[in-house]
């Protein structure tokens, strides 16, 4: 529920929706952001200002999402799907997380790709798959 009034507004990111783990990003343009997936955790995140590339594959397939995240906008990426951000401007976004990837555990549940989501997309990797915990091969059909 939005409301908003001469004072400003009241906006909900979320609703019965319970994080184990919250975290706020800063970036400056042009960084690079993820370029991994979580076996185990559910990652939600909020674009408190700025904007930025989102670029996201779920496991096994062949198609790389592509689009942009602007003020406000809330993100959900499923468990095994691959995600990454290239800023566009200085922006934060807050990340919401259910699953063993908070605080000292952070890389407990992160695998990092080989090659980042943008650069499958510009060379056209269309296939990939999970050799071993955090290790990718990727393939490259012609």
């Amino acid at each position: 529920m939005d409301f908003k009034d001469k004072r400003g507004t009241i906006m909900d990111i979320f609703v019965k929706e319970p994080y184990e783990h919250c975290v706020i990003i800063y970036s400056n343009k042009g960084a690079v952001r993820g370029s991994h997936f979580h076996k185990m955790s559910l990652q939600s995140d909020f674009m408190l200002f700025g904007k930025m590339t989102a670029y996201s594959r779920k496991q096994g397939s062949k198609k790389i999402e592509k689009f942009v995240v602007s003020q406000n906008d809330f993100t959900t990426w499923d468990k095994g799907e691959a995600h990454e951000f290239i800023a566009l401007e200085k922006c934060a976004f807050l990340s919401f997380v259910n699953g063993p990837r908070g605080g000292d555990q952070y890389e407990s549940d992160t695998y990092r790709l080989k090659i980042p989501l943008h650069e499958q997309l510009k060379n056209k990797v269309t296939d990939w798959s999970l050799l071993e915990a955090g290790k990718f091969t990727q393939v490259v059909l012609k």
